[in-house]
């Protein structure tokens, strides 16, 4: 069995936010990880009228615990990637749900892609229909391979991996994993519901 990789100093840092040490929390998301929110404030909808609001969000996200487990995101951090890694698919699936909620208000109700502050045009992301492809276009190419590297089913993350990320054809994709059509649309219904899973922690680090 290979050996993983811990980050020890990012999984101490993770440690002190959970032990609310103000200085490191300050610190770490309010400066450090700044350029890494700022990026999706401005790229995505997040339904913040700021960037601080925005960290804050994401700050109570990880640090509220779960009514099913009485534990925290934050507290499923292993150290198995990068504190800013495992940021960035909470910042994703933030922006990801705040969309759903948003879209599925009335319809009286116009999504209008306006920045508050100015009242002009922003140039956030509004898509009409999030999808896995959405997913990966957030991320670099290790970023996805981390995720990949996570899920538990590894037939599945080759699925992903050939349909999504090498973009290759639902016909050649079955083909190249010696699968029939039939098998293949349940299987990769399957794999996509891991993929999701995965990035929200919950069969990683439950």
């Amino acid at each position: 069995m290979p050996d993983i990789r811990i980050f020890t100093e990012d999984l101490k840092i993770a440690q002190a936010i959970l032990r609310r040490d103000e200085a490191t929390t300050k610190r770490y998301l309010y400066q450090h990880c700044y350029p890494l929110f700022k990026r999706y404030f401005d790229g995505y909808y997040t339904d913040c009228e700021s960037c601080i609001e925005f960290i804050n969000e994401i700050y109570v996200l990880i640090m509220t615990p779960s009514r099913r487990t009485g534990r925290c995101r934050l507290m499923g951090y292993h150290g198995e990637s990068t504190l800013t890694q495992w940021l960035k698919v909470v910042c994703k699936f933030y922006c990801y749900s705040q969309f759903e909620v948003k879209s599925k208000k009335p319809e009286t109700e116009t999504i209008s892609p306006k920045n508050p502050e100015k009242g002009k045009p922003s140039d956030r992301i509004w898509p009409e229909e999030p999808s896995i492809e959405e997913d990966l276009s957030m991320f670099q190419r290790e970023d996805v391979e981390v995720i990949l590297g996570l899920m538990k089913n590894k037939r599945y993350s080759q699925i992903i991996r050939l349909r999504h990320v090498e973009l290759r054809t639902d016909r050649e994709t079955a083909e190249a994993l010696g699968m029939t059509m039939d098998n293949y649309y349940n299987k990769h219904r399957l794999a996509k519901e891991m993929f999701e899973k995965t990035l929200r922690k919950e069969e990683c680090y439950g």
